[in-house]
């Protein structure tokens, strides 16, 4: 098997959660833990990546007095607006090499400028996993 041929489009979630930038920032974390993310992606009204927001995130929030009065913060108050993505059409080995050099779990999956998926750590190894299985 040649991991230069498995490609992120292929290990990518399609269906994944990603907020509005004018989400209510309470609803976005409670989101998150109910679906055990660690962060989404931030999206306008045309699909297009412009944050993320991650558990960090919103722990700075948390520190804020407004997150504990209702209704107050939304999602691109505290998002991340530098996000870095990945190319549907990238190998899986460039995903590994971006992990390994940053501190990231998950990456939302780009084709030009347009979200259409996220990966995470978790994602590729359940894929090598399921691989190498088939190989045997």
């Amino acid at each position: 098997m040649m991991l230069g041929s498995l490609l992120v489009k292929d290990y990518m979630v399609g269906d994944h959660l990603a907020f509005s930038p004018n989400t209510d920032l309470l609803k976005a974390v409670h989101l998150l833990l109910k679906r055990g993310l660690s962060g989404a992606p931030v999206v306008d009204e045309n699909q297009r990546l412009v944050g993320f927001l991650s558990e960090k995130d919103c722990l700075k929030a948390a520190l804020d007095a407004s997150y504990f009065r209702r209704d107050e913060g939304t999602v691109e108050d505290f998002m991340s607006r530098d996000v870095t993505s990945i190319s549907a059409s990238a190998s899986l080995i460039d995903a590994i090499e971006l992990f390994l050099s940053k501190n990231y779990r998950s990456l939302p999956v780009v084709e030009g400028s347009r979200l259409i998926g996220q990966l995470s750590r978790h994602d590729i190894l359940k894929g090598l996993e399921k691989v190498r299985r088939e190989e045997r």
